[in-house]
């Protein structure tokens, strides 16, 4: 049976862009042990929010960075986290997560926010907030596999390049990445923020970025999505809601190598945004890494014009895996450069370079990149 995004969010307010978490809003957080939820919590507190929690589930891999931050999460749910025995608003802001409305949508919680005027929300959506409350930039990944690996590549790279972003992924970073602890988060001061945006039920809808990432568009989650086509047409309607920054117009970074992509980006030609094309070719020679170059700049467009295009030439050789990148130093750049990958497949090596495109889209050197 297929449902819609609203269905399965039934209960929640519709999906808006961020905006920024007052200072001392009291939130509580229903399904706080999913990934969504924990960076939720931890982002919303580090805005200076006053957070809690709750999830019947028992522990998961992103509760020990809850604990650290002092963040409290109830093993009940309880109407009693929402309102006091006299009916009146404990909280400011309601976050649920979608993995509860869409078998709960009458949930108890959700029901005494309702009936005192507290909104509530979905879990990206007060990341989205959180974003928003600091000014950075938005940079969004987004696709239906390799969105965590690219996530957290591409937050690796903008540290690398003096970035410091802040970020959400929807797996466990190492605490080398975050900086900290091992977390969905990090916190960073910096003028970037790296969002894993979910195309399930609408999640990456909150996220309006300037600059995004799109990996590939297969057929995933058949409860929402039909076909693939149906999925097509939600990432189309997710790039069009991109922002600018500043006077800069948003930036789609697309790997024009998957078919769901390359179906894609022939309805971008009046969208008024850049695109940065990628493809990996393996085994291909330098003259036909230059051929793919030309023809990607050549057949792909926006209305501000030609797409510019990265080419990675594939090469997993005995004990590495190398990647020669080109077009990062512009579009004379034939010879390329050779980086070798510490993870192994095909796939990472489309992954990295979603991941290059993005941070040389945002402006850090090609240089501090193949460091990365």
């Amino acid at each position: 049976m297929i449902r819609t995004p609203e269905e399965i969010a039934h209960g929640l307010e519709p999906p808006r862009a961020g905006r920024p978490v007052p200072p001392g809003a009291r939130i509580h957080v229903v399904g706080a042990e999913g990934a969504a939820a924990a960076g939720a919590l931890l982002l919303a507190a580090s805005r200076g929010a006053t957070v809690s929690g709750c999830d019947t589930g028992g522990p998961s891999p992103y509760g020990p960075a809850l604990e650290r931050a002092g963040i409290v999460v109830a093993p009940v749910h309880d109407p009693g986290h929402v309102v006091d025995g006299q009916g009146r608003a404990r909280v400011d802001l309601l976050a649920v997560s979608k993995a509860i409305t869409s078998v709960q949508p009458d949930h108890p919680e959700l029901r005494a926010a309702h009936a005192v005027g507290i909104p509530a929300v979905s879990c990206q959506q007060l990341i989205a907030d959180a974003a928003a409350t600091g000014g950075a930039r938005l940079l969004a990944v987004a696709g239906t596999h390799g969105k965590s690996t690219t996530t957290g590549w591409l937050v690796h790279l903008l540290t690398v390049g003096g970035a410091d972003p802040s970020a959400f992924c929807g797996a466990v970073m190492p605490a080398e990445l975050t900086g900290a602890g091992p977390s969905v988060v990090r916190l960073g001061a910096g003028p970037a923020f790296v969002v894993e945006a979910d195309e399930y039920a609408g999640n990456f809808d909150p996220y309006r970025p300037a600059i995004g990432v799109l990996l590939n568009a297969d057929w995933d989650h058949p409860d929402v999505f039909p076909d693939r086509a149906a999925v097509v047409d939600a990432f189309a309607a997710w790039i069009r809601r991109f922002v600018p920054a500043g006077q800069e117009p948003p930036t789609l970074v697309a790997d024009a190598a998957d078919p769901g992509v390359a179906a894609l980006l022939p309805r971008l030609t009046d969208w008024p945004g850049r695109i940065l094309a990628f493809a990996v070719l393996s085994g291909a020679t330098q003259t036909e890494a230059t051929f793919e170059l030309d023809r990607l700049r050549q057949t792909i467009r926006s209305a501000l014009g030609p797409a510019r295009a990265l080419v990675g030439r594939y090469a997993p050789l005995e004990g590495a895996e190398r990647l020669t990148v080109h077009g990062l130093a512009g579009p004379d750049d034939a010879a390329g450069e050779t980086v070798t990958l510490q993870l192994v497949g095909r796939h990472n090596a489309d992954d990295a370079l979603g991941a290059a495109g993005a941070a040389l889209a945002f402006g850090i050197a090609g240089p501090a990149i193949l460091r990365g």
